[in-house]
Parts: C-alpha cells; structure tokens; sequence
C-alpha cells in the first residue's frame, strides 16, 4: 500500500503530510490511509499531464498502439482481481460474493472500449456542396476525472480506458473513501508502458477535487457523484468553457403495470432497489404499483426486503453489507426520520439492524402511504430505502414517474410487450430497462436533467472524448485524409 502519489511517470511524496484514513464500514477500523493531496499537487498532475499531450507522446501514437498498452495493463490488472476484490469490500462493504464477480466484469468493460477503439475510423470524407471535407475526431486533451465511492474499481475503468485510449492526458483521483484500489490500476498502466505524464494518479479530499476542476490546465471534467457537486463543478467550468460529463444523482421509477409477472418484479426491485445496500445512483426508489394490485406487490416487496442477511461482508451468506461510512448511515436514518414525520409508513425495516452497532449496518426498508412530492420520493436517499406509491391510470404513473428532477433510470414490468413500448417511450430517463434491473456497458449510461449531460458506457463513452475539426479540403488534399 503506497503513501505516494503517482505524477509525471514516477511516484512522488505528496507535498502535504496529510493523510486520509481510510476506515472499514463494517468494523469502524482504521484499514489504510492515503496521501491528502493538496493544491501544489494538484498543479503538479495537470502540468504533467498537459505537457504530456502537448507534447503528443501519446495522442500521437497510431490507435492500435495505444490499444496495445491498454491491453498490456488489463493483462497485469487481471491476476489480482481476487485482491482487488477484498480489498474493495473492506473499503466499501460491497458483499465479497458479488465483488466476486463484479470486479471481473470491470474488466470485460475495459476489454470492450479496446475493441470499440480496434473498430473505429478518426477521419471521415465528405462530399459537400462546397467540395470536400474532412471531419476529424482528436482528443479533447487533459481530463480531469473524478469517482466517485460506490463502485470504485468498476468506475475506474470505465472512465480510464475511454479517456485513454482516444489519446487524453488525465490526472484521476478517487473518492477519499475508497482511494486504495486504484493504485492496483496505477501501477498497471505505469508498467504497460503509459508514458509518464500521461496519467497521473492523485488520492485526496474535495478541496483536491475543487482545485483539479477549477486548474486551467484542464480541458474536460468528467465526474460522477451527487447532483450538488455536479452543479458546483457545472458553473466553475461554465466559466471557462471547459468541456463536462457528468453522471450524477436520480430518483428512478419502478412502474409496475396491473398485468405484471410478479416474481419477474421481484427479481428486478430486489436488484434494482437495494443492490450494494442502496448506493446506486440508477436504483429504483419509487416503485409505482396500480390500486387493484397494491397491497399484493407490497406484501411481496416487504418479502423481498426482509430476506436479504445484512452482515459482515466477508461472510458468504451475506446478501447486503453495510453502508460506506456513518456519516452515510446518518444520511440514510435521516431520511428514514423524515419519511416518517411527513406520514408515510415503513412497512418493514426502518433502522440499524439488532447487534450491529457497531459498522454503518441498516436495515432493507420499504415505505408505504407515500406521496410522490414527499421529501423521501423526490430527493436521492441512497441508500437501501423504496417508496411504494399507488397509482389509479397509466397516464397518471407516467405522469408521476416524470415529476421529478431526476431523469435517469426507469423500468416499466408488464407482460404487454406493446405497452412496455408505450412506457419506454414517455418516460423522461436517459436509460430505461424492461421487466428488469440492467446496467448495459454496451450502450450508453447516462441521465436527463438533473441527473447529468453525457453518456459513460458504450461506444458513445469513447465518442465523448474527442473533438470534431471540420477541414475544407481542395480536390488535390482530399486524397491525403482517405
């Protein structure tokens, strides 16, 4: 475990003495810590990693090149996903059964973004009326990215191996709760032969955060977390043009129809609702269930609720682990608080479950009897907490699907597959799923509204790394940009 900080191709004792601890959600133990990166730091990763673009060492390198280092660091990465994997369970709780096999599936999504990169052409000929014309894809240039806690080594590749292979230069720095894993990818880029400069790896706090996005050497900011810090780093780079991703917050709707096969919902809400204890951004929080079925899919939903084993996520059996931190299990209680003082009714859980005081532990809840413009169903809990809210017509679930800042997931669950479609088509989300709960790295994830601008997954991803320059060629040039 390094106390270093990885900028302009060589680890470097950070200028600040101060570290993070970096504490186990499910003991409260103090498990590692990392350097708190400061401003000279900072400065430091993005004049690097602005030297280095400008310079070219890297965006000038023919793609199948850079795929080719890529895949080296993949190949590097892939024997120690098992420590990879216990490591990000102690960090963030997240079960060791599905870190089993989520932390693998990262790798498939890097392995994907190479393949796309194999496939795609820089430069396409036009023919206009004003003669002919290329347009031309090139690297945006130095990236700032930003992950966030409840998936880090999964986010890391995801926004890594986009912004790398389309030629960027980027200086990365994780959530300060989860900042251990990525050094596994920083030493595994820095080995497959990234040339120094070219990504910089910096562990810090948000005033580290706050001085990448507002650092003039940045040309793009790509974040995911919260609403209110995407609308912080959205007017800082208003201010200078800078280019933005952002995927942030939602509040997604679960519209269950009156036909609904009602072990196919289950299967989706036990996923969509309260998978990694709540902490996914596109969860369903609001399922909207039609009156002549109410009390059938709550009953159900209670059941769901309530089989899953919180506990030590080390433990096999263990189905849901803790939250990220207390001050994420004071969040959560908050809202449960609230939930209740504005008169909807926990149908089941609703606090820390018994004996486990220890750690961030809660419990799976379900609110019924609730509103849609209640505190609890427009604003993101995240955390393992579904609002059931009863519907008379389909416009009328529609209509509440759609009251909300939020756009960025949705699942219609019917057996009509014409009004699955009808569904899909009406509801204001940048992603949607049917009669299921899937996150598809193979199209483009991203949210409406409030919920961000751009797209992280797919080839969209890769897409959203470039600019297009547009060349008015002579019929004499043309033939050099084929």
């Amino acid at each position: 475990m390094r106390n270093e900080l990885l900028i302009d191709g060589e680890w470097r004792k950070p200028a600040s003495p101060v570290r993070i601890p970096v504490i186990s959600p499910s003991t409260d133990e103090v498990i590692g810590e990392a350097p708190d990166a400061n401003a000279d730091d900072v400065d430091a990763a993005v004049r690097a990693a602005r030297r280095s673009f400008d310079e070219g060492v890297w965006r000038h390198l023919p793609m199948a090149d850079r795929v080719d280092v890529l895949a080296r660091a993949i190949d590097l990465i892939e024997p120690r996903l098992d420590e990879i994997g216990r490591l990000v369970t102690a960090e963030m709780g997240l079960p060791s059964t599905f870190a089993a096999m989520q932390i693998p599936g990262a790798i498939g999504v890097g392995r994907f973004f190479l393949d796309v990169a194999r496939g795609s052409s820089l430069t396409e000929l036009r023919t206009t009326m004003h003669g002919p014309a290329a347009v031309i894809k090139e690297p945006v240039g130095v990236v700032a990215s930003i992950a966030p806690w409840n998936g880090p080594f999964n986010m890391a590749v995801s926004k890594l191996w986009p912004a790398l292979v389309s030629g960027c230069s980027v200086v990365y720095k994780p959530a300060p709760e989860t900042p251990l894993d990525g050094f596994f990818i920083a030493e595994a880029l820095t080995e497959a032969g990234v040339p120094a400069g070219v990504f910089n790896y910096i562990t810090g706090d948000r005033d580290a955060g706050r001085a990448l996005v507002a650092h003039p050497g940045v040309d793009k900011v790509s974040f995911t977390g919260s609403t209110a810090a995407g609308r912080q780093i959205g007017r800082e780079c208003g201010g200078s043009f800078k280019r933005l991703q952002l995927e942030l917050g939602g509040k997604s709707a679960a519209i269950v129809l009156d036909d609904a096969d009602l072990t196919t919902t289950m299967t989706g809400l036990a996923t969509g609702s309260f998978f990694n204890t709540g902490q996914v951004c596109a969860a369903y929080s609001r399922v909207l269930v039609p009156g002549n079925r109410y009390d059938e899919v709550v009953g159900a939903l209670v059941a769901t609720a309530e089989s899953f084993v919180v506990g030590d996520p080390f433990d096999p059996a263990t189905t849901m682990g803790p939250l990220v931190s207390k001050r994420q299990q004071e969040r959560v209680l908050g809202y449960i608080e609230t939930g209740r003082a504005e008169g909807a009714t926990v149908a089941t859980g609703g606090g820390v479950p018994a004996g486990m005081d220890t750690g961030a532990y809660i419990q799976p809840t379900v609110f019924t009897g609730v509103e849609n413009g209640m505190r609890i169903a427009q604003e993101e809990i995240f955390g393992p907490v579904a609002s059931v809210i009863r519907y008379d017509t389909l416009d009328e679930a529609i209509a509440i699907a759609n009251d909300s800042e939020y756009g960025l997931h949705g699942a219609v669950f019917t057996a009509d597959p014409e009004r699955a479609a009808h569904v899909a088509r009406r509801v204001r989300t940048g992603t949607f799923s049917v009669n299921s709960f899937t996150y598809n790295t193979e199209a483009p994830f991203g949210g409406m509204k409030c919920s961000g601008v751009g797209r992280d997954t797919g080839p969209e991803a890769i897409d959203s790394y470039y600019e297009l320059k547009a060349v008015n060629l002579t019929e004499e040039t043309a033939p050099l940009f084929s």
